[in-house]
Order: structure tokens, then sequence, then C-alpha cells
């Protein structure tokens, strides 16, 4: 037997959501769990935000570090197997 796709051991609040008619059916017709859809979808979507967030809360450290690197090289010198290869 297979494992479940996603968690079950969690605790499930209800909600309404509105969803196109279009997607529904064709959810419903592919046999699709639209809960759990709706869940990983929300959950991706929650991913993407914080990942958009971190990146604009740390913006000027990234610069600062990458025009560090420009113009003082790596600390270290790259590993044997990341070097360029010569012709």
């Amino acid at each position: 037997m297979s494992e479940p796709r996603y968690p079950v051991t969690q605790r499930r609040k209800r909600t309404n959501l509105t969803v196109r008619e279009d997607v529904m059916a064709e959810a419903k017709a592919l046999g699709l769990n639209t809960s759990r859809a709706a869940e990983a979808g929300i959950e991706a979507a929650i991913r993407e935000e914080k990942g958009r967030r971190w990146l604009e809360e740390n913006r000027e450290g990234i610069k600062a570090h990458n025009e560090r690197i420009a113009r003082e090289g790596m600390l270290l010198p790259p590993q044997w197997w990341a070097q360029p290869e010569e012709d």
C-alpha cells in the first residue's frame, strides 16, 4: 500500500473558497482531492511569497556581498573541480 500524498496528522480547518466552475469540474472529472490540491497550492504560494520577502529584506546585504566578491574575489579559491577548464 502506498503512503498518502499529504500529511494526515495535522489539524484541518473548514473554510470556504471561491473557485472557477470549469476548474472544479475538471478536478472532479480527474478524481482530484480539491481540498488537498488547494492546500498544496496555498503552501506553494506561501513559499514563493516568503522567498520574495526574504530577497527584498536582504537585498542590500546581497548587493554588498556581490560587490565585495567583484572587488576582492572569493575568500577561498574554488575547488579544483569547480575551476574553469583551460583551453
